[in-house]
């Protein structure tokens, strides 16, 4: 697996070579083989790799300036930075208004912290890095997935939300937390 040491506290505690299952029947050993590397060490393997990075790490493909995600991941991912996430929220604006559309519905948030919808408004008016790029999300495919989640949302919910009843904090400085 190509996670790195750096990209996380939680990532920091896992050993290069851990055992994650044993029984009777099987071992299991799990391989961080690039743990040890810094961002500066996996930029100079890119240089001469055979294969090229994902265009996702810089401010647009083929730009080569590593000016985009700090770390590749799910589009819209409740783990990342406030940075990448502002970027990726200018990157695809129809999935995040899709994330509001649940959000609004459903009454819970992006995350205990963040509300997708502070974020959409945050990434449009305090200065977030300017996407470079922006998917148009036109496709079969996310109308599909469009249809699907409009679909569930008029399901009843599986739990009561509980996240939206913390207190989120200010996205950045000039911006206030919603009361």
């Amino acid at each position: 697996m190509d996670l790195r040491s750096d990209e996380g506290p939680d990532r920091k505690k896992r050993p290069a070579f851990p055992n994650v299952q044993t029984n009777s029947a099987c071992l299991v050993d799990e391989w961080l083989p690039v743990t040890d590397w810094s961002t500066a060490d996996v930029k100079a393997w890119h240089l001469t790799a055979p294969v090229p990075y994902c265009w996702t790490y810089d401010s647009m493909p083929g730009a080569g300036d590593w000016a985009g995600t700090s770390r590749c991941s799910c589009s819209l991912c409740v783990y990342a930075s406030r940075r990448d996430t502002l970027l990726s929220t200018g990157r695809r604006p129809r999935l995040a208004d899709l994330y509001a559309e649940v959000e609004q519905v459903r009454g819970d948030s992006f995350r205990a912290d963040w509300r997708i919808t502070d974020l959409i408004r945050d990434a449009r008016t305090c200065g977030a890095a300017d996407p470079g790029v922006v998917c148009a999300d036109a496709g079969s495919e996310f109308a599909e997935l469009q249809a699907q989640v409009r679909a569930a949302l008029k399901l009843e919910p599986h739990k009561e939300p509980d996240l939206a009843r913390k207190r989120g904090r200010a996205l950045c400085g000039d911006c206030a937390a919603p009361p």
